[in-house]
């Protein structure tokens, strides 16, 4: 089974913006480095080639991995908006049993940025959270141990 990544529509866009970037401004600047860096002359004691061709195999790469991730997309679909429980895209704020509380989306794994406080559906915070509605209580069981919360709120914004 071919892998899926769930992103929003607006990550969807962001995606296709910056692999139209790569595929025409940043290649064409990585070719100008590259042609640069072989007028100077002996390529086998040339940084600044070797420089060139290493920034090339990164966007090579890059351009790659946006490619798989937009060839195996599924727009995020705001299911249990109705509801009221939580699911991909999300904004929840949930309490811990010392009674401090925590914002998080809920997002797929493409988006998550836990600096952010984006997790992913696929975190264990996520597996423990998904489905459930203001009020009701979770179990986190993450690497480190087991830990319980709570769903104070659970809203669509952005």
């Amino acid at each position: 089974m071919a892998k899926e990544y769930k992103i929003t529509s607006l990550r969807l866009a962001d995606l296709e913006k910056e692999l139209n970037y790569l595929k025409t401004t940043r290649e064409r600047e990585v070719a100008a480095m590259i042609a640069e860096a072989r007028s100077y002359g002996d390529l086998s004691e040339n940084s600044e080639y070797d420089a060139a061709k290493n920034e090339q195999a990164k966007l090579y790469g890059r351009i790659a991995e946006i490619e798989d991730v937009l060839s195996h997309a599924v727009i995020i679909e705001d299911e249990n908006e109705a509801t009221g429980r939580v699911g991909l895209g999300c904004t929840v704020v949930v309490e811990d049993e010392n009674g401090k509380r925590f914002e998080y989306r809920i997002t797929g794994s493409q988006e998550a940025n836990p600096m952010e406080n984006k997790l992913s559906d696929d975190s264990p915070f996520g597996r423990g959270i998904v489905g459930k509605a203001a009020g009701e209580d979770f179990t986190v069981n993450a690497p480190a141990g087991s830990f319980r919360m709570k769903v104070i709120s659970v809203s669509r914004e952005g």
